[in-house]
């Protein structure tokens, strides 16, 4: 069994995680850190990393996008495998993510779902060969309470697709005025936010007399539980390295 830390273990999602944990044959939740630590008659619960005293193999975050450095810095301090699920971060904390990958196995993905990132590669695929004829427009929608619009998907979804095209397009977020003549230059992202919506995401490649879509839905907030226990269970013995579902996958398909 591997022993796990869960940070922001009584947030929306770390109750889900806690949850999936609790079910896994693999895996022991054995300590929490919350800024709320509630009550717990299973784990203990801190309120600072420095008073973890249980022994640890893996340390999954779930937790506030202020919170990541310092996540961070405590795995790096001692050594141990962590995978970063927390959405909303800045590029100067993915820098520090990926910084902290020579010194020891740590996990990102803006978004946990493997469905979501199998779709990612199916955008890879057909983009390219769309890319001169269609525009492209990227629909999300969440549920009322998430804090960051655009999500980190769609802005994952969108770079994802923009790596692999000849002409690097440019982000417009919402389209309002009487200037749009340019959306073929560009791919339009836009962010609906509404009652308890988990996730949906919706890529659209119009053409001339014809439509493409491809549409991810979560219909509950456990496939991304499920998602970051998969990634925590294959970084745990890997080498210090960033790791991403890129490898997750490519894991899964051999």
């Amino acid at each position: 069994m591997k022993k796990v830390l869960l940070i922001g273990c009584n947030g929306q999602m770390g109750r889900v995680v806690q949850a999936a944990i609790q079910q896994h044959p693999q895996l022991e939740l054995v300590a929490g850190i919350d800024r709320h630590p509630g009550e717990t008659t299973t784990f203990p619960i801190y309120q600072e990393l420095t008073d973890v005293q249980e022994n640890i193999d893996l340390v999954i975050d779930f937790s506030h996008h202020s919170m990541t450095n310092q996540v961070v810095d405590y795995c790096v301090s001692q050594q141990l495998p962590v995978v970063i699920a927390t959405t909303g971060l800045s590029v100067e904390i993915i820098a520090r993510i990926k910084e902290a990958g020579t010194e020891i196995p740590i996990f990102y993905s803006a978004n946990m779902s493997l469905g979501v990132n199998a779709l990612i590669k199916a955008l890879q695929s057909i983009a390219p060969i769309l890319e001169e004829d269609f525009q492209i427009e990227i629909i999300e929608k969440h549920h009322r309470n998430k804090k960051d619009a655009p999500s980190g998907t769609a802005l994952l979804l969108a770079d994802s697709i923009n790596d692999v095209l000849a002409h690097k397009k440019d982000y417009i977020h919402g389209r309002t005025g009487n200037e749009n003549e340019n959306a073929m230059s560009e791919i339009g992202i836009h962010a609906v936010r509404g009652g308890s919506i988990p996730g949906e995401h919706t890529v659209i490649f119009a053409g001339e007399d014809e439509l493409i879509e491809l549409k991810h839905t979560a219909l509950s907030r456990t496939i991304f539980a499920n998602g970051a226990l998969k990634a925590g269970l294959f970084l745990v013995g890997q080498p210090a390295g960033f790791y991403s579902m890129n490898e997750l996958l490519s894991e899964t398909l051999v």
